[in-house]
């Protein structure tokens, strides 16, 4: 198949859009070495489903998603190809070389279970920089992974990002009365981010119970989404659990 055709950024007023993670499908895989389940078949039934995007990471210890992966997915994927990313050098050299639709640079740490945090814009070096301007000057959107906070935010348009992603964990994570108040950041760094020109989209933890209030703030655009999309997909299909997740979110932003 040939490659996609580039994805457009999307815009206010467009309604919100569904990235959907295929990181765990690679997990399983990986658990036994394998070749199944093959992520690749993942996006593709996602994507037949009505995902609006397909996102990967690919990690300097190539736990789950691995190269082979990458390359066939900017290959066939025909919606938005958003590869999560560090700045290490091999891995900014493969998004160059590949130019997914969009590069979102996230944290890494190798004993992590997942990405437990955002990005420290504020104190980054030289080299966050340096990667998103040549991953820029490439054609590919970069968006920073970082916290709800407002100096975030602002650190992330002063190093030249084209977007942020909100991280989710802590609204996800809260109990009783602490979730409005991360509801609240979110709402803060969103608006924020949009009034400065940023795309914002938003992400981690997010699930089929948490999903809408998120959804429904206005200035986010894009919501990326892979352990509870994967879990529901092995009772109720792949397909049925992207279809069940974006009547969810359009419900929402309809409301």
């Amino acid at each position: 198949m040939g490659r996609s055709q580039k994805a457009k950024p999307a815009a206010a007023g467009e309604g919100i859009k569904l990235g959907v993670n295929i990181d765990h499908v690679a997990t399983v895989r990986q658990a036994r070495r394998g070749a199944e389940p093959d992520p690749v078949w993942a996006a593709a039934a996602a994507e037949l489903a009505g995902a609006d995007g397909i996102t990967v990471h690919l990690r300097e210890d190539r736990r789950h998603i691995q190269d082979r992966d990458v390359r066939i997915l900017r290959q066939t994927v025909r919606c938005k190809l958003n590869l999560e990313m560090a700045v290490a050098e091999e891995i900014v050299g493969i998004a160059l070389e590949l130019k997914p639709d969009q590069a979102t640079v996230v944290p890494e740490r190798r004993q992590e279970v997942t990405t437990e945090g955002g990005l420290e814009v504020r104190r980054a070096g030289p080299e966050l920089e340096d990667a998103i301007r040549r991953l820029r000057a490439a054609g590919i959107q970069v968006n920073l992974f970082i916290d709800p906070d407002v100096e975030q935010v602002e650190a992330a348009k002063r190093c030249g990002a084209a977007g942020v992603e909100l991280h989710t964990g802590r609204y996800s994570l809260a109990k009783g009365s602490g979730a409005p108040e991360r509801l609240a950041e979110l709402q803060r760094s969103a608006a924020v981010a949009a009034n400065l020109g940023l795309f914002v989209a938003a992400g981690h933890g997010l699930n089929y119970l948490n999903v809408a209030p998120v959804a429904a703030i206005p200035q986010i655009l894009e919501l990326n989404i892979g352990h509870s999309i994967i879990s529901r997909a092995i009772f109720a299909g792949l397909g049925q659990a992207v279809r069940e997740m974006k009547s969810l979110m359009n419900s929402a932003r309809n409301t």
